[in-house]
């Protein structure tokens, strides 16, 4: 998973917001009438009977977990262009022509990245013992530039924003390690503030090695970004800076931290991955016909590339199976939707993109007739509703689709001024209806992109309401009487 472009100026505008609020609020003139909310019109009795039928028969249906038992524990993690994201393409599209979709795989071209041996130790520290060193627990970061074979040792500098960084300047970083020793905010995280959290965090995962890099850096680590201290390392994507990069667990940045306030810390550093050819990898689409508007398109999506570290059971096998479960449901039911239902298992969220980017250019000329685009790509926890980027006249119209969806707490509605998934953010920005959905993800980042992302961490009972929730919406998009207005 990463965050849209829009995420880091959301940041800016939930302060100004807070601000905002802050301030008394101003009294209407005298005579001012009290406006009357706009009636909801109602959905069709036939669909609104549907639509419960598709809700309960999901709330009781286990083929999602099944298909996500397969893609992780038999097929394992699948990194952009790994054998494993090769045959986990052929399993859903031969999974989803067997459902009666017509299956197109579309060509993407991706980076592929071997991580290689990975090894840290603190071998110069205040206090240390004759003849010892210390063990530091890291993985490399996505597409970082290798150490020579045999590693490089050099002192380690701790900084805590990007701001120590420029202004201990280039006499003070070049030739040296930077640890940028920035926490994810727990208390953030847990009071529902995850989102926020993880972005304040992982700008330094991102642009982190490339801001030491200009400063001349031998390397640049970061503290790992994510809410579970069990020394455990997250990895990600960075932005190319020709050092190499990593990310040590939290633990260890502390340790680190702590040393080198009391003096001079060195550190030997092996990362010996690699990036090699880029290669042909697919999009899998996969398309419900619709029965009056077929040239018209609602997408389910999620993406079927993961990291390497753990096995993608929340990122983001678990969207990629309850968008498949919304056309199995559907063909299991016998429900007929009015426009084209669009499944998508996306290639290359993790590591750029290409995948989206591919899709963009490819239906450059059809996005007039992409009715909305949903995107579930935040682990399995319990569906809360959906983010959504849509015009007032569509989050009425949706109104009575919330109704359907409250027996399981999936109603909320949260209106965002960015695309609510990385995936379906072109589509987003070509002017297509957006909505992503809105899982509990208070516990998300202790898993995410680290070893701990595995089958185990979802919970049946919750991957079917994200199944029932996606598949209402869905539907829903692709039979009402009318496409959302834009």
């Amino acid at each position: 998973m990463r965050f849209p472009v829009g995420f880091v100026f959301f940041r800016i505008l939930l302060s100004a917001t807070f601000l905002t609020a802050q301030q008394p609020k101003p009294q209407p003139p005298a005579g001012y009438g009290t406006a009357v909310e706009q009636p909801a019109p109602p959905l069709p009795a036939p669909l609104a009977h549907e639509l419960a039928t598709l809700r309960d028969a999901a709330l009781t249906d286990d083929y999602a977990y099944q298909q996500l038992a397969h893609i992780t524990e038999n097929i394992g993690p699948r990194p952009a262009g790994s054998p494993q994201a090769e045959a986990a393409v052929h399993y859903v599209a031969d999974e989803l022509r067997r459902l009666g979709l017509e299956v197109k795989l579309e060509e993407v071209k991706v980076r592929q990245w071997h991580r290689g041996a990975e090894q840290a130790e603190l071998v110069e520290y205040p206090g240390q013992v004759k003849g010892t060193t210390q063990k530091i627990v890291l993985t490399a970061l996505g597409g970082n530039t290798p150490t020579p074979a045999d590693g490089l040792t050099a002192e380690v500098v701790v900084v805590n924003s990007f701001d120590e960084l420029k202004a201990l300047g280039r006499s003070a970083v070049a030739g040296k390690i930077v640890l940028f020793n920035v926490a994810f905010d727990k208390q953030k995280a847990a009071a529902g503030l995850w989102g926020e959290a993880y972005g304040e965090a992982v700008e330094y995962r991102g642009r982190g090695a490339k801001a030491a890099a200009d400063l001349g850096a031998a390397a640049s680590i970061v503290r790992s970004v994510g809410g579970a201290d069990y020394r455990i390392p997250h990895t990600g994507w960075n932005l190319p800076a020709g050092i190499p990069a990593g990310a040590v667990t939290s633990e260890d940045a502390d340790l680190i931290a702590h040393l080198a306030a009391q003096g001079r810390v060195r550190m030997h550093l092996i990362l010996a991955s690699q990036n090699l050819p880029e290669v042909i990898s697919y999009n899998v689409i996969g398309d419900l016909k619709g029965s009056e508007h077929p040239e018209q398109v609602v997408i389910v999506s999620g993406h079927l590339d993961s990291w390497d570290l753990g096995t993608g059971a929340i990122d983001d096998g678990a969207g990629i199976v309850v968008a498949m479960e919304t056309a199995q449901l559907l063909q299991q039911l016998h429900l007929h939707p009015k426009r084209t239902l669009r499944v998508i298992a996306w290639m290359d969220e993790e590591n750029g993109g290409r995948g989206h980017d591919a899709y963009a250019k490819d239906y450059a000329g059809d996005t007039g007739n992409h009715v909305a685009a949903i995107e579930s790509d935040l682990g399995a926890g319990h569906p809360l509703g959906f983010d959504v980027n849509l015009s007032q006249a569509a989050l009425l119209q949706l109104r009575p689709v919330q109704d359907i969806l409250a027996s399981f707490g999936a109603n909320a509605v949260r209106s965002i001024p960015f695309s609510p998934g990385a995936d379906i953010e072109p589509l987003g920005k070509a002017g297509v209806p957006t909505l992503g959905v809105m899982q509990d993800g208070r516990t998300y980042f202790n898993y995410h992109h680290t070893p701990a992302d595995t089958l185990d961490k979802v919970v049946p009972r919750e991957l079917r309401e994200n199944a029932a929730a996606l598949a209402v919406m869905g539907y829903a998009l692709a039979s009402l009487p009318e496409p959302l207005p834009r």
